[in-house]
């Protein structure tokens, strides 16, 4: 095994090198971009890990405010 220094090794697919899933094939021979290329090409994919992360975070945050809240409002 070849020793990498600062990059990640990526596992190799089932489908042989070179060989793209049936879905692919027809989408290029038409000329039609996929649907993952078009939003990879417009965003970054570690943007979008973040910002479901966030948006994730976010949402379990207001809902600890919220619970707060209630929680606080029944020992009155």
């Amino acid at each position: 095994m070849p020793h990498v220094t600062g990059t990640t090794a990526r596992t190799e697919s089932a489908t042989p090198a070179g060989a793209a899933a049936p879905a692919e094939v027809a989408a290029q021979s038409a000329g039609v971009p996929t649907l993952i290329s078009r939003i990879e090409s417009k965003f970054p994919r570690g943007l979008i890990i973040r910002l479901i992360a966030y948006l994730f975070v976010g949402h379990l945050f207001a809902f600890f405010v919220y619970l707060l809240f209630v929680l606080g409002a029944e020992n009155q």
